[in-house]
């Protein structure tokens, strides 16, 4: 059992996200990965919470599996939405029970078919405050470099995220592709007197669509002179994935020799981008 915070107080970190599979043949790939990637020995791993709570019990159970089994430090999402004040409780205490010390409290995303599933919190500053009751634990949360896709503005957008550090432990970054808008986000934070630490979160790009995708619903952006580095290749799914490792690495070195505290790789449950970007920036020596 290890505290994010203490292992970030004690030098760069190196972590990735995992999310539950809903498939025996998903367990198995999830199971080879965090195989694969126990063996260079990461900081923590991340687990995500379902839109509207849907992953709740598969994601409990996967960060208890992953603490207890595999002996990586776990870190389990919590989100506020369409969960009353009372379940919240009993699912944090549940993860205290078990042994787990690291939680990142969002405000999480509504249920995919777009129906309303009223919570009793709304903010994650609020699940901060309520994980602070039940105490004990490490609180991380998370931070968009492009702007939270609410938010109205700049100014208010940094407010709010400082608001959220001043009683959290770290933040996690929402994926981005370009340095600037991690070091422009550090900068606004600094000036607020934010000095917790701020982890980028980096997506390798190895399927051109799926990072459409998901920057559309993030709200990062994929820019047009990067995208234009694939169009070489843009059917030879290899050599894709190669050039999104090589990019995604260095992204990473230039975060880290610019003091980034560490790296959160967006794993999408597979471990052969993960290793590569650690192999190849020589953490592993």
């Amino acid at each position: 059992m290890t505290r994010i915070d203490a292992l970030l107080a004690a030098g760069p970190t190196f972590s990735f996200e995992v999310f539950p599979p809903k498939t025996p043949e998903g367990r198995q790939q999830l199971d080879q990965a965090l195989d694969e990637l126990g063996a260079i020995a990461p900081s923590f791993v991340s687990v995500t919470y379902g839109a509207g709570g849907t992953t709740r019990d598969l994601t409990r159970d996967l960060v208890i599996d992953i603490e207890q089994r595999t002996g990586l430090t776990a870190m389990a999402h919590l989100t506020c939405v369409a969960h009353r004040r009372q379940e919240l409780l009993e699912l944090v205490d549940e993860y205290r029970q078990a042994g787990v010390e690291n939680l990142l409290a969002l405000g999480g995303d509504p249920p995919v078919d777009g129906s309303e599933v009223p919570g009793e919190l709304t903010y994650a500053s609020e699940l901060v405050a309520l994980v602070a009751e039940v105490g004990g634990f490490c609180v991380g949360v998370a931070a968009q470099p492009e702007l939270h896709p609410r938010s109205t503005d700049r100014a208010s957008d940094r407010k709010h995220l400082a608001a959220k550090l001043a009683h959290a432990d770290f933040a996690i970054t929402q994926f981005f592709f370009e340095v600037e808008h991690y070091l422009s986000m550090v900068d606004d934070l600094a000036a607020l007197g934010v000095d917790k630490p701020i982890i980028p979160g980096i997506m390798p790009v190895t399927n051109l669509g799926a990072v459409d995708r998901m920057a559309a619903m993030s709200g990062a952006e994929f820019p047009a002179h990067l995208r234009a580095r694939f169009e070489p290749v843009a059917d030879d799914p290899d050599a894709v994935r190669q050039l999104g490792i090589e990019m995604a690495t260095e992204l990473s070195a230039t975060l880290l020799a610019a003091g980034a505290p560490g790296l959160h790789i967006y794993s999408l449950n597979r471990s052969a981008a993960t290793a590569a970007i650690h192999a190849n920036l020589g953490l592993g020596r």
